[in-house]
């Protein structure tokens, strides 16, 4: 009763082929999209960041400037080179403990475009 079926013309398969050109360039699109969210998202994300690190870095170092002068001044008549030096020593500590944290952190940082990539992941499991 298995009757076997004649092999799909050349024209039967026209549709099946613009059907799936049609699905994969909606998948496309649908990722390119996603990746102009992620990059619009990442873009404002990274521009906050630097605009507050900047801010942060320039009042941090007028206060910086204000306290090391007025220990130097407090200190001008005993102890001068004491304090200049104790000062110098309490930046180099402090900048080293700066440097590890920031490699720690780009180290452990998110890969950007996640969604991205986990979509097309998803899609490739999909995919026979």
């Amino acid at each position: 009763m298995d009757v076997p079926l004649p092999p799909p013309s050349g024209e039967d398969r026209k549709p099946s082929l613009k059907r799936f050109g049609g699905a994969l360039l909606g998948l496309l699109q649908n990722h390119l999209e996603l990746l102009g969210i992620e990059f619009q998202e990442e873009k404002a994300y990274v521009f906050r960041l630097f605009l507050f690190a900047s801010l942060s870095l320039l009042f941090g170092l007028m206060l910086l400037i204000g306290l090391s002068a007025a220990v130097v001044v407090a200190f001008w008549d005993s102890h001068r080179l004491t304090a200049i030096f104790a000062l110098c020593l309490a930046y180099g500590l402090a900048l080293l403990f700066c440097v590890a944290r920031a490699l720690k952190l780009a180290q452990r940082s998110e890969h950007p475009f996640q969604a991205t990539l986990e979509e097309l992941a998803r899609n490739r499991e999909l995919l026979p």
